[in-house]
């Protein structure tokens, strides 16, 4: 098989298997053929799926006789490994649980194999999907697929590797201040947080902060993220945040631009914008205006209501509250950064009420924006991925905290809406740019429109390994 096929999205792959161009068997053993060969440069995937192939098998001989198991049949996906898999180890990149084999599949896995996908392996994150930077002490880091020098993001930074590298078309992450579409964008992939409570967290870990957490999909195409949405979403009656709000894909993507109400902004509260990212948001704009949307540059007076702070202030003090009974004794094996945020001091109560009224104005204000526009325009961060382990970024001549790269994600995660990250434009250094469409609560179905308007117009690139 050529390597265009590593490349094909998933919504691809599946019609291919149900219309007899493709086989399961080749499909999936091609793609641990390119994992075999890829990996070691990358490391993206933690953990191999022994008996894909056998389940291939099955996938191809229930296809002979016209019996598809869903829309997804025979493809090969993959799970960031804070996803409890059915006797499959899933570490949450700690030592804590370097032996761990659940009983029984998150809900977001055993979804996606009842579509009839076959999980080939789980990809690396940060220990307990805590950090920016998708290292461990248990699989080492997961390399930039473009820049071996510049980090993946984190924490679904393994998955997003993986799938920018060809090593699997589709897979699942989770979401709270960026983590799907924080790697996406410096990947140059697409990584959807859907309304909170789209997709059950069930079997997702660790089970904190709830009500802000979401899982969601990463994929190589707009059309993947909806038809991922579809499979993923809907109450599985153990999640208490899972809403019953219906979701169903479209038929069409891209076509229905003319008339929506779209606000951007190119910096916004969030300075500094690196210039190139500023420019791919004006350029994505324009775009849209050529598509009939009416467009109008909006900002939003934050001041040091900064979402990034918010969350952090919130993470730090449920965080230690929630893992004190799983790292005690063991507090040696935990990651520096592990361990340095559990020693951080709890957040007085009256800090940690009033970053949860910092996150009620952010919610009203995005509510607010909401009554009069149909979607927001902005750049997914303010930054191009950036050097491994980096403490300070230099952008646009200002010197600004690491953190300061998830300050636009960590907004729409703390809201809980829906937001996307799009690949679209490529920087001087060959590094991809994402753009982030925002929509009101439950109004994917615009974003989805808007955002594969933007697939459309932008510029796909693939790394060179």
């Amino acid at each position: 098989m050529e390597d265009p096929l590593f490349f094909t999205d998933a919504t691809e792959m599946a019609a291919k298997v149900r219309g007899g161009e493709l086989s399961p068997v080749d499909l999936v053993g091609a793609h641990l053929d390119r994992i075999a060969l890829i990996n070691p440069k990358i490391n993206a995937i933690a953990t191999l799926v022994e008996d894909a192939l056998d389940q291939a098998r099955d996938a191809e001989a229930a296809a002979g006789k016209s019996e598809f198991r869903g829309p997804l049949h025979g493809v090969p996906v993959t799970a960031k490994d804070v996803f409890d898999t059915a006797s499959l180890r899933s570490t949450r990149g700690s030592l804590l649980f370097s032996d761990l084999a659940p009983d029984a599949d998150a809900t977001a896995v055993a979804r996606l194999k009842s579509a009839g996908a076959i999980l080939i392996g789980k990809t690396n994150t940060p220990e307990f999907a805590l950090r920016a930077e998708t290292s461990n002490r248990l699989f080492g880091c997961t390399l930039h697929p473009y820049d071996a020098d510049r980090t993946c993001g984190g924490s679904s930074g393994g998955e997003a590797a993986a799938i920018a590298a060809g090593l699997s078309p589709l897979g699942i992450g989770t979401d709270l201040g960026g983590s799907n579409r924080l790697p996406s964008h410096y990947c140059g992939i697409v990584g959807l947080k859907a309304t909170h409570g789209r997709i059950p967290l069930t079997g997702s870990w660790p089970a904190l902060m709830g009500r802000h957490m979401h899982v969601g999909p990463l994929c190589r195409t707009v059309r993947d993220a909806a038809l991922a949405l579809e499979v993923l979403s809907g109450p599985d009656q153990m999640d208490p945040w899972a809403t019953t709000a219906p979701w169903t894909r479209p038929d069409l993507l891209g076509g229905n631009i003319a008339g929506l109400r779209v606000g951007f902004f190119e910096v916004g509260p969030f300075a500094p914008v690196d210039p190139q990212i500023r420019s791919a948001v004006v350029r994505a704009a324009t775009v849209l205006a050529e598509c009939g949307a009416v467009i109008e540059e909006v900002d939003f007076d934050w001041g040091d209501c900064l979402a990034i702070d918010v969350c952090m202030a919130m993470v730090v003090g449920e965080g230690e509250h929630y893992l004190r009974a799983f790292v005690a004794g063991r507090e040696n094996e935990l990651t520096e950064q592990i361990a340095g945020l559990l020693a951080l001091p709890p957040p007085a109560l009256e800090d940690f009420l009033t970053s949860m009224d910092k996150r009620d104005q952010l919610a009203a204000d995005v509510t607010r924006y909401f009554e009069d526009h149909d979607i927001l325009l902005c750049p997914t961060s303010p930054t191009l991925a950036h050097g491994h382990d980096a403490e300070t970024l230099e952008i646009d001549g200002r010197e600004a905290g690491v953190g300061h790269a998830a300050n636009i994600t960590a907004t729409f995660g703390m809201t809980g809406s829906p937001a996307i990250s799009v690949p679209f434009a490529t920087s001087s250094e060959g590094l991809p740019i994402g753009v982030q469409v925002v929509a009101d609560h439950f109004q994917e179905p615009l974003m989805f429109e808007v955002a594969a308007a933007l697939e459309e117009a932008g510029e796909q690139t693939h790394p060179a390994l």
